[in-house]
């Protein structure tokens, strides 16, 4: 098929954007808001609670939901699902982040929001073992298994993906936001926004560890999410991205939300421990100008609640 319009879903509602600020007492051009938990609850319904604030949290401290989603909006809400794994082994996006965030862009105005990541595991397995599907489902997205046949070779132009196998509906959607889980990776030292974007790809993707940092920053270049939202409230410290120890688990009670790819994936680099420039992948999606790895210069909105 052709180049489909990977830009379609660009289009921003000035109006809206304009009105945030009074809103929400952000910045309408805020590019990096952090919220962090001052508790780190053990009961289900407390880290479900923890993981709904922590997350509007995020979203205002940009300005609200609204700056990205308008009226009649599809939404494609891309989480990190790829292992068939229970969330407190932070294997996976916390489902009550995901439900929160279909519940905000219902309430900026969206038509439909789906829900869907091209898995490595079964996906009726990885689905249902997050949560994300019921919790998803609960909030009124529509939940998609990946249809194959919607993956179509597309001009990448990118410095390594020249073409590649992309799920069209993903690409076409009005808005999508990537959803990650900060996890430690043995290939390529951290999972974050940018590598969370190989869920968009179909194809022999194990040919992009062969060169990780261009492979998915040629993705990261070609999509341009326009929302990224880092999941940080349980991460993989150790023996990613499958994981399956909770001894490999540590509680960090952080959501960040942001427009700078690079600056939110250089964040969450810090919360496992690493230099920014030691993950590969941001580092080369800097050099090529998708954003800063010096992510304080952005004066992130950072609150504690």
């Amino acid at each position: 098929m052709n180049e489909v319009d990977r830009r379609k879903f660009l289009k921003t509602c000035a109006a809206a954007t304009a009105v945030t600020p009074a809103l929400y007492g952000a910045p309408a051009e805020s590019k990096l808001s952090i919220a962090r938990y001052k508790h780190s609850p053990t009961e289900p319904d407390g880290i479900a609670e923890e993981a709904i604030r922590l997350t509007r949290q995020a979203i205002d401290g940009l300005g609200g939901m609204s700056r990205f989603v308008s009226s009649g909006n599809v939404v494609w809400i891309k989480p990190n699902l790829a292992w068939d794994r229970k969330p407190e082994l932070a294997a996976t996006t916390n489902p009550d982040l995901v439900a929160t965030l279909v519940q905000l862009s219902y309430e900026a105005g969206a038509k439909t929001v789906f829900v869907g990541d091209n898995t490595c595991n079964m996906a009726q397995r990885t689905y249902t073992q997050s949560g994300v599907k019921k919790a998803a489902e609960k909030a009124g997205a529509r939940v998609v298994f990946l249809d194959r046949r919607k993956f179509n070779r597309i001009a990448v132009n990118g410095k390594v993906l020249k073409e590649w196998e992309v799920y069209t509906d993903m690409v076409e959607a009005d808005v999508l936001i990537n959803v990650p889980i900060v996890k430690h990776h043995s290939l390529c030292a951290a999972v974050l926004g940018v590598k969370n974007l190989m869920g968009v790809a179909g194809g022999q993707r194990n040919r992009f560890h062969q060169d990780i940092a261009n492979t998915v920053t040629d993705l990261a270049a070609f999509l341009k999410p326009k929302l990224v939202v880092l999941d940080a409230i349980r991460v993989l410290k150790a023996n990613g991205p499958v994981g399956g120890n909770l001894a490999d688990v540590a509680r960090k009670d952080v959501v960040a939300a942001g427009t700078d790819q690079v600056a939110i994936d250089a964040f969450g680099a810090t919360l496992l421990g690493l230099r920014p420039e030691q993950v590969n992948y941001v580092a080369e999606a800097a050099r090529r100008g998708l954003g800063t790895m010096d992510y304080q210069a952005l004066r992130p909105e950072d609150q504690s609640i």
